[in-house]
């Protein structure tokens, strides 16, 4: 197979590019997360640009590559939206209608996430109150990157490569990914995307066993959630539903707490 059939190198530009403005945008929110005080200065700037197009040129070109190997014409699995677009189709009526069940579902997550929140916030309020102290901006700026970046790393990547090796070991009789097969990929992606937070978390409080189990469960409602979206709507729907949960969780809900608490 030739390079040139590999991937959708358009799509391939754009998602990289998109990626990696999402890891400069999230860097506020991280120092303000973890009070660190490093100063950015332009060959740090410069260092975290080259580190993360090397991270992201390797997920997004083998997320590309597995999923065009595991789509079969469906639409979810891969980015029907984008991918229309560049072969010069119109697609507003289909973004139109994966756009409000998307943010739907994206709410629905925040929502879940903070009541299955509740029993660890009297066992680990700092997580809170960390958050809180976090100006709106950052925090909005932070979630295109959990919107782009991170659905790029665990959906495009993650999931399709976990699909992939399943559709290897069992197909259906038509040749496709079985159901079984995806379900695990969403589920292991979503442990795998828990665990990736840990890094964070652990520059706020030690990493005792409520705080890992927390961080899996937390992640796993929300990972649960955009994997069956790019399962059966496309990459672009999950993308949309993990900015909206961003937002409810990091934005809405710690400016709402801290109303709270000013008022009390």
């Amino acid at each position: 197979m030739k390079i040139k059939t590999l991937i959708n190198w358009k799509l391939f530009s754009i998602l990289l590019a998109s990626c990696v403005l999402g890891a400069m945008l999230v860097i506020p929110y991280t120092l303000a997360l973890t009070s660190s005080e490093v100063e950015i200065t332009p060959l740090l700037l410069l260092i975290s640009i080259a580190q993360n197009l090397a991270l992201f040129a390797l997920a997004v070109f083998f997320g590309l590559f597995f999923s065009k190997r595991i789509s079969m014409g469906i639409t979810g699995l891969r980015l029907p939206i984008l991918e229309g677009v560049l072969e010069g189709k119109n697609q507003a009526g289909e973004l139109k209608a994966i756009l409000l069940p998307s943010i739907g579902l994206g709410v629905l997550a925040g929502i879940l996430i903070i009541l299955f929140d509740l029993p660890f916030q009297k066992v680990l309020p700092e997580m809170q109150n960390a958050e809180i102290s976090i100006p709106a901006w950052k925090a909005l700026l932070a979630s295109f990157y959990g919107g782009i970046a991170e659905e790029v790393l665990l959906r495009l990547f993650m999931v399709s490569l976990l699909v992939w090796i399943g559709f290897k070991i069992k197909k259906t009789e038509d040749g496709r990914p079985t159901d079984l097969g995806v379900w695990l990929a969403i589920i292991l992606a979503s442990v795998v995307f828990g665990l990736g937070h840990l890094p964070a978390t652990a520059q706020i409080i030690a990493l005792t066993g409520p705080v890992v189990i927390r961080a899996i469960l937390l992640n796993g409602i929300g990972g649960i959630i955009f994997g069956w979206l790019y399962w059966k709507k496309g990459l672009e729907s999950a993308m949309i539903a993990h900015f909206s949960t961003d937002i409810v969780l990091h934005v809405i809900t710690p400016f709402a707490a801290s109303l709270f608490m000013g008022i009390n």
